[in-house]
Formats: C-alpha cells, structure tokens, sequence
C-alpha cells in the first residue's frame, strides 16, 4: 500500500517535468502546458522509494508515461537519473529520479508483470484518520508461464516509442507515448492501463524474461 500525505509540494511534479522533459528523445509537445491525465503506484517492499508513474499530456492529444522514484537522500545507484529535488511538505527534501534507471522501479514492473498484479492501493494520510482513496488508474500484469518461454530466442523490439532496459533477467520495454497501436514482442508478459478517458486497455510495458537465468535462480 502506498501511503499519500495531504500537504504542498514545491516545486510540483509537473513543474520539475517541465523543464527535463525537453530534453527527451521521446517528448514532444509544449512542455510548459503539462497536464497529468492519470497516475498510478508500486509498492516498494523494503518501504524507502516512492513509485509512481505518471501519464501525462503536453498540449495535445498523445499521452506519455513518466515513470518516476523518490527518495530521501540522492540514490546510490545511477546518480545520472535525478530529474531534481522537491520539496515536501511533510517529508522534507525529496530526490525525484527518472524510474527507468532506478533498479526499485524496474523490480516493481517486472514482479508486477511476472505475477498478474496490479497497482498498489493508495492511503492518504490527513494526520487523522486515514483514508482510502480509489484508483483512477488501473494497470495489470499478464503474468508468465515460465515453461513456455524460448530461451534460445533472440529479444525483439515492442512496436511503439520506447525505452529499452536490459538486465541480467530479460528485457523490458517502457512504452512512452501511449496508444491503441502499440504492440509487445512475441514471448513477452505485458502490463496494460487504464485512466480516466481511456477505458480500452493500452500497453505500458513488455517484460521479456531470459528463462535460462530465470530457472537458474529458482533452483
């Protein structure tokens, strides 16, 4: 469950993506009218990273999704994705990296996609009694059979504009500008989305695993 606080942020998230989303190879739009259409969360086992993603528009009708972390302290691993800092009202000084360059992130999708979950379930914290608040944003993963998997078989590309992330388990395809049209590669387990306005399931990720490494590590 990820817990929300009802307090100010500055400057907004939407502020901070304003000024790094230019330089993206995947952007683009009109920066200064970012507007957020949807958002939805992953739970962090160990409790110390925030994960979001945000869908967001930019003065048009495409939609793209900016999977963000936060932290408390600048992260240990790949410095190089801070978007920047915000302030928090309640938490203090926040890192805000870019999450698919941040190793909590890409752990959230790929178990979220290995095992048929969804997002996590939001709590809001009024300092009083806290409150449940409905996800707007539905996301699910399609789960993989392992014992369906070609480990012999070569990753392929997922149609659509994406960003590539290998690690030692697989590849995973973060589609960035969403739409119908995008497609998974054969052999791949997806996670799909819905947000307000948008009620046909769309591609957000493709998680291709390498079943070799995977039976390696169960066994």
């Amino acid at each position: 469950m990820a817990i929300l606080h009802e307090t100010t942020l500055s400057p907004t998230k939407l502020e901070l993506l304003s000024r790094w989303l230019p330089g993206q190879p995947w952007f683009s739009g009109d920066a200064t009218a970012l507007q957020q259409v949807g958002s939805f969360r992953f739970d962090d086992p160990d409790g110390e990273v925030g994960i979001e993603t945000l869908l967001v528009t930019a003065g048009g009708d495409d939609v793209f999704q900016v999977p963000l972390t936060y932290r408390g302290g600048p992260p240990a691993v790949s410095p190089g994705s801070v978007i920047g800092t915000l302030e928090h009202g309640v938490l203090g000084q926040r890192w805000v990296s870019e999450g698919s360059h941040d190793p909590a992130y890409i752990r959230a999708v790929v178990e979220t996609v290995l095992f048929g979950r969804g997002e996590a379930a939001r709590l809001l914290d009024t300092g009083g009694e806290p409150v449940v608040l409905e996800n707007d944003t539905r996301v699910r993963g399609s789960g993989i059979d392992v014992d369906e998997l070609d480990a012999s078989a070569e990753p392929t590309r997922a149609a659509g504009v994406t960003t590539r992330v290998e690690t030692g388990i697989g590849v995973i395809e973060i589609v960035r500008r969403l739409g119908l049209d995008a497609a998974a590669p054969e052999r791949s387990g997806i996670l799909v989305g819905t947000w307000p306005g948008q009620a046909d399931p769309v591609l957000l990720a493709a998680v291709q695993l390498n079943a070799a490494a995977l039976r390696q590590s169960e066994s």
